[in-house]
């Protein structure tokens, strides 16, 4: 009952060529014909020393996971391109759907309220469903909670954040993570882990105009990736789900 060498070689190539969990490799194998189960494929890589080291946490937090409806909630962020280009540096900010995991990226010369703002009405037009509400960090792109609701005038009665006076225009709830709580906004950070690993770690960029090209096709292809936390469905395939059984 092993594994045929055949099949032991191509996980351990496809563990080193994508960086991959065990399910995904699992998804992957079977559209080339080969049918193997995700915990064999967890034993192979942990024999070959192909496993990520992870640090122990001494504290689990238990999380309560309620289901949410496509366009319910979106997290918004902002991750810096790691280099460079042309001794200028620029910034991605990403939106994703915490239902379908569904995003969409833009890179903009600067984080501050104008690209926020900017970032905002571009996902609302090109969002293939209607955005309920948004969740942010609380960095001063996105609020002045903490920046300048102790200087206003009337402590109580504070200015409004540009961002948020957009997201009232577009009839949006605007949500805030607690302070020093990344993990609030966990799924979008989770994105921008692979963003580094599988695509920033990979490429190098030799102007503005290829790191939004590249940028542009590299979304496209997230978005046809499958998820573990889809059952192995992709974003797209989500959103088709979703018209198939609004027509029915």
């Amino acid at each position: 009952m092993e594994t045929p060498i055949r099949i032991k070689e191509r996980i351990i190539e496809l563990r080193k060529q994508e960086n991959c969990c065990a399910r995904k490799l699992s998804w992957k194998l079977e559209k080339e014909g080969i049918n193997i189960h995700y915990q064999t494929i967890q034993k192979i890589i942990r024999k070959e020393g192909l496993t990520k080291k992870y640090r122990t946490r001494k504290i689990k937090y238990k999380y309560i996971k309620v289901p949410l409806r496509i366009g319910e909630l979106v997290e918004i962020d902002v991750k810096w391109v790691p280099d460079r280009i042309d001794g200028k540096r620029y910034y991605q900010f990403t939106a994703i759907d915490c239902a379908s995991r569904w995003r969409y990226l833009k890179v903009y010369d600067d984080i501050g309220n104008g690209s926020a703002i900017n970032f905002l009405k571009e996902l609302v037009s090109v969002a293939p469903f209607k955005i309920w509400a948004v969740k942010t960090d609380n960095g001063s792109c996105f609020t002045n909670r903490y920046t300048g609701y102790l200087r206003s005038s009337d402590p109580f009665n504070p200015r409004l954040h540009g961002f948020d006076i957009s997201c009232n225009k577009m009839k949006m709830e605007h949500y805030l993570i607690d302070p020093g709580k990344p993990a609030q906004n966990g799924k979008v950070e989770r994105s921008h882990r692979t963003d580094q690993e599988t695509f920033y770690d990979r490429i190098k960029f030799n102007s503005k105009n290829e790191l939004k090209y590249r940028l542009k096709l590299w979304n496209m292809y997230y978005n046809d990736l499958e998820h573990c936390g889809l059952n192995g469905k992709t974003p797209n395939q989500v959103l088709r789900m979703r018209v198939t059984n609004v027509c029915i």
